[in-house]
């Protein structure tokens, strides 16, 4: 993905509080990077890394819009959600859905569904978008994991 797709620095002030739903999303994306960097299986490090970004996505939503996942109007993508709620990220989000229908393949275990070249392209985007999310949200890039349960 392009770097023109980080947001532009907002002004220094003291930083928005970030809900505790999105903190939790960005630790789960984080730990699906470590897998998704630690897995030899391309298929199995594709997945871990478009879920990362998934997660990383869903922070987002989360923390612009609280009550999109309660409204009744039928299941959405959190792909279709992120333009609404913060629409410098539209082009990731049209990059991440794109990537969907590898990741069902690749789940479905299909064979050759992911090269090895794809994989390693999907987690190095999936970090970079992590990244801007956390810059978009204000959050801080060290906040401590939590031991997985």
């Amino acid at each position: 993905m392009a770097s023109t797709l980080i947001p532009a620095a907002t002004s220094a002030g003291p930083r928005p509080r970030v809900s505790p739903t999105a903190v939790k999303l960005l630790e789960n994306a984080r730990r699906e990077l470590a897998e998704a960097a630690a897995e030899t299986r391309p298929s199995i490090r594709y997945i871990c890394a478009h879920i990362a970004g998934l997660r990383a996505a869903a922070a987002i939503v989360a923390a612009r819009d609280p009550g999109a996942g309660t409204r009744r109007r039928g299941p959405r993508s959190v792909w279709e959600l992120l333009p609404q709620v913060e629409p410098a990220l539209t082009e990731w989000a049209a990059f991440f859905a794109a990537s969907a229908s590898k990741r069902a393949a690749a789940e479905a275990g299909l064979a050759r569904a992911v090269s090895a070249s794809e994989a390693e392209d999907l987690l190095r985007d999936a970090a970079t978008f992590l990244a801007v999310t956390e810059q978009t949200l204000w959050a801080d890039s060290q906040l401590p994991l939590r031991p997985a349960s």
